[in-house]
């Protein structure tokens, strides 16, 4: 049975982060908090794509051999794409939370909720 958890430790691991980061996403108020929980859930995807395509005692496919293991490139690929887009994500998050600081000057979700209604109401 431990040899099992020690083998699966990074799905493990993944699972965790992604329930952090959901965690995370959904019960806290503070916009920077919501943004960290989302690089989270970014970041335990990465890690389940990166462990579901290693392979223990692979080498990388451009070696040449007929009976070599070789670790599966695609799972790499789509961990560098995905990296591009969460970094992207991240800057247009970070940008919409400055834009709305300087509108209400507060980072707390329900605080700009309630001074939107408020200032809507107003006019």
């Amino acid at each position: 049975m431990l040899n099992i958890v020690i083998q699966q430790r990074f799905y493990i691991g993944a699972i965790l982060l992604f329930t952090i980061g959901l965690v995370t996403l959904f019960l806290h108020p503070n916009l920077m908090k919501k943004i960290i929980g989302l690089n989270l859930m970014d970041t335990s995807v990465f890690l389940f794509l990166a462990a579901m395509g290693y392979v223990e005692g692979g080498s990388a496919p451009i070696v040449e051999g007929a009976d070599t293991l070789y670790i599966n490139p695609v799972p790499g690929g789509l961990v560098l794409t995905g990296i591009v887009v969460a970094v992207s994500t991240t800057a247009l998050f970070l940008a919409l939370t400055c834009r709305l600081y300087q509108q209400y000057h507060s980072l707390n979700l329900d605080v700009i909720l309630y001074r939107a209604q408020r200032d809507r109401e107003g006019k």
